[in-house]
């Protein structure tokens, strides 16, 4: 018992109840005052103006902070997607950049070495430029990963193809992009978050999933964009919270379309093969524009 009542009394008042005190206090200072004017004792005209004041400037304090912190999460949500992403641009220009340039620097000087060495080293040289130019190609790679910068300028259906062609280049898998309709007025977070899945979905299907087919299918709906991610791979049991299950590339996926009001399924069992289906709301702002633009075949 003693011990509640001495954590109750050292924790800190909240900032809600603190608010609460200071508008009661505020209250009963003008009823005071009102009070006191009315029984005709003196009292400044300008004390009972500055009391009624100080109780509009609380009650509008409290109601702009219930209104803010009824946005809060989401803004939060928002503000954590952008420190990721910038996060992400600046290791691309660092390693683009600074270890891009090193690297360059110390094949050059390699090669200028190769050419100066004795006969019975050329081999050694040879190895250390072939290793430093597969390192400097592996940087670059990530680099573009890390931040597509063609995503801006050749739009979403472009910058998809050229990851697929860059990343599945030396593998077995036999893919298919499909995208019948135009996909002009996609908004940037959009365009970013669905290039974002499509990645990690690739990704895990080189690592884990032994695929020989991979379908992507981007369609225009009026609800919104729809990905579908669909491969004949060995497939794995979802689970409902990725993130504890040590599936964190799904939890990415989850966390980036729950950040834009979307939906995403997961559809897979062991040996069967995955499918994804994401769904990407449109905006109000946007979704006049979206619905404009008719299906081109």
């Amino acid at each position: 018992m003693y011990a509640s009542l001495k954590s109750s009394i050292l924790r800190p008042p909240s900032p809600k109840n603190v608010r609460l005190f200071t508008l009661l206090l505020c209250t009963g200072s003008a009823l005071g005052s009102v009070l006191i004017f009315s029984l005709s004792m003196p009292l400044p005209v300008s004390l009972l103006i500055l009391d009624i004041a100080a109780v509009c400037a609380v009650w509008l304090h409290l109601y702009l902070s219930r209104k803010s912190i009824k946005f809060q999460p989401q803004e939060l949500a928002d503000r954590l997607l952008e420190v990721q992403e910038n996060e992400r641009h600046r290791l691309s220009r660092e390693l683009h950049d600074d270890i891009g340039q090193l690297l360059t620097a110390a094949k050059l000087q390699s090669e200028w070495l190769k050419r100066r060495m004795p006969e019975e080293m050329q081999g050694q040289c040879s190895v250390l430029c072939e290793t430093l130019d597969e390192t400097l190609t592996k940087v670059r790679d990530v680099s573009a990963i890390l931040n597509p910068r063609q995503l801006a300028s050749l739009g979403l259906e472009a910058s998809l193809r050229a990851h697929l062609l860059k990343t599945l280049a030396n593998s077995s898998v036999n893919w298919s992009l499909d995208c019948n309709q135009r996909l002009t007025g996609i908004p940037e977070e959009m365009a970013l978050a669905a290039f974002r899945i499509t990645q990690e979905a690739v990704t895990n299907i080189l690592r884990h999933a032994d695929a020989k087919n991979l379908l992507i299918r981007l369609q225009r709906t009026p609800e919104g964009l729809a990905l579908l991610i669909s491969d004949d791979g060995l497939g794995f049991s979802p689970a409902a919270e990725p993130g504890r299950e040590g599936q964190r590339g799904m939890a990415g996926m989850s966390e980036r379309i729950d950040l834009l009001g979307g939906t995403l399924a997961v559809i897979s069992e062991p040996g069967k093969g995955t499918q994804i289906e994401a769904l990407f709301p449109w905006a109000p702002r946007a979704l006049e524009r979206a619905s404009s633009n008719k299906v081109l075949h």
